[in-house]
């Protein structure tokens, strides 16, 4: 059984004391609580000690990174543009910066292994996809890739 791991990047807008990045916080533990409830989250990464590599999110705010392992594309996605996460994405101008040059605010990829993800192989699968658009190596939910590299349409 393969899994899916989802890297997610940003810069918050405001410094750590403004309201609107308390109020940023205060949603993304309510939405961690939310994913592990969801029986479907395998793993999350902790982003304490991670160093941004250069390049990877341009802007001056302070990075915002999430690194998870799913047990399916589809309940990633369903997660995703769902519920509170749903609002969370309406919202996130308030929080985070506008990503400048296009870039992405997250990458997916297959593992066969959750020992085998890493924010080495996160920042590593981000620049792929940066450099080479989607592939079955690292894509997005507008053009997803099922496990054994086939296009697949999420609904």
């Amino acid at each position: 059984m393969a899994f899916i791991a989802i890297l997610t990047v940003g810069r918050l807008k405001h410094p750590d004391g403004h309201s609107a990045t308390r109020e940023f916080f205060t949603v993304g533990s309510e939405l961690t609580r939310q994913a592990a409830r969801s029986g479907h989250l395998i793993k999350e990464f902790s982003p304490n000690r991670v160093r941004l590599p250069e390049g990877v999110i341009k802007g001056e705010g302070s990075p915002i990174l999430t690194l998870t392992v799913w047990d399916s594309l589809s309940n990633v996605y369903h997660f995703t543009y769902s519920g509170l996460h749903k609002q969370a994405l309406r919202d996130r101008n308030k929080w985070i910066e506008p990503h400048p040059d296009k870039q992405p605010t997250y990458v997916l990829w297959w593992t066969e292994m959750v020992k085998d993800v890493s924010w080495k192989e996160a920042f590593s699968r981000y620049n792929y996809y940066l450099q080479n658009g989607p592939t079955p190596t690292a894509f997005d939910f507008k053009q997803a890739f099922d496990e054994a590299g086939d296009t697949f349409l999420l609904k």
